[in-house]
């Protein structure tokens, strides 16, 4: 049953060529190429824009930025591009979807609005310790991203928080830069695959922390320390940043929660992201889904701005083949 009752009708201002949900780095990227192909455009976003990387302090591997470039700067230049084109951008908090009839419906707490096809690209979010300090310093020594922020931390201390294949794998990266890399676990016995574990175990870097969890995280402007509790005994006990650095980095990797819960029942998924082909075909004739939200290997900007160019390029297609001018 559609989500439209029968007295509700539809502006044809809101009847878009293609509808992207979500104004990351891969919604932006469909964004801008959707408009530029002359197409009818809404990019739509219940946040700010820019989602993740709106929260990185300095962008040093998205290849081509300039000097210094900071994640509201480059998401900056994406919008003007997007918006340059004729894009249009509306904030607005999508409750609701409708892909069963060709022409889509996606319901949104400010407005109603029909799509010939869309661009899933709601993304995903790093799930937190949830400890008090936590939020406050993200960016100032808590990171959720070891590829983007481990040369910052070069010669200093690191407590990777996790024990599952991505916590040790993140944990034996950092070790390439940090000085010395401790492992915090829940359990007295890490989760990940025992191939990774054996790597870990070998590095003379790295160090472990069992039965323990973070509990609190402080610091005036940048981390500075972080109290942990040993889960058997119930102690807790502080660790100080070293007296010569001043700071060490936090990196929880304790999984991701993919932006997915409005699609659920009506489009193929895998434990909450969605399935596409290498086309970003999901299994909805018209529905595309690019970034983070998708099943994929590596969640970055780039990987993110490729994937919706290739929604919008094949929306432009699926347009062209299943709809008469």
């Amino acid at each position: 049953m559609s989500i439209l009752s029968y007295n509700e009708e539809v502006n044809m201002e809101n009847f878009y060529d293609v509808v992207i949900i979500g104004a990351g780095p891969a919604g932006l990227a469909a964004g801008l190429y959707a408009a530029r192909a002359k197409m009818k455009t809404l990019v739509l976003e219940k946040n700010k824009v820019g989602g993740q990387i709106s929260t990185t302090n300095e962008v040093a591997n998205y290849p081509g930025s300039i000097s210094n470039a900071t994640g509201p700067s480059i998401t900056a230049r994406m919008v003007e591009q997007a918006e340059e084109f004729g894009a249009e951008r509306k904030k607005d908090n999508v409750v609701e979807v409708d892909f069963s009839d060709k022409i889509k419906i996606i319901k949104g707490e400010k407005g109603i609005y029909r799509a010939k096809s869309v661009i899933i690209a709601n993304g995903a979010t790093p799930k937190k310790i949830g400890c008090p300090g936590e939020d406050d310093l993200t960016g100032k020594g808590v990171s959720y991203c070891a590829t983007c922020d481990a040369d910052f931390f070069t010669d200093l201390e690191v407590f990777v928080i996790g024990g599952g294949d991505s916590a040790v794998e993140e944990a034996i990266y950092l070790t390439k830069f940090a000085r010395k890399v401790t492992v915090v676990h829940r359990r007295d016995e890490l989760r990940a695959a025992k191939s990774i574990q054996e790597k870990a175990f070998k590095n003379p870097k790295m160090e472990f922390l069992w039965d323990s969890q973070v509990v609190e995280i402080k610091g005036d402007g940048v981390v500075e320390s972080i109290v942990f509790k040993n889960i058997k005994t119930g102690q807790t006990h502080e660790h100080h940043a070293a007296e010569e650095d001043g700071t060490f980095g936090i990196f929880p990797f304790v999984g991701y929660d993919p932006l997915s819960k409005i699609y659920e029942g009506k489009i193929n998924m895998d434990k909450g992201y969605i399935i596409t082909d290498d086309d970003m075909k999901t299994n909805i004739l018209g529905v595309f889904a690019a970034g983070d939200i998708r099943v994929k290997s590596l969640r970055q900007v780039v990987t993110a701005v490729a994937d919706g160019a290739i929604a919008a390029v094949q929306a432009e297609k699926y347009i062209e083949n299943h709809f008469e001018e």
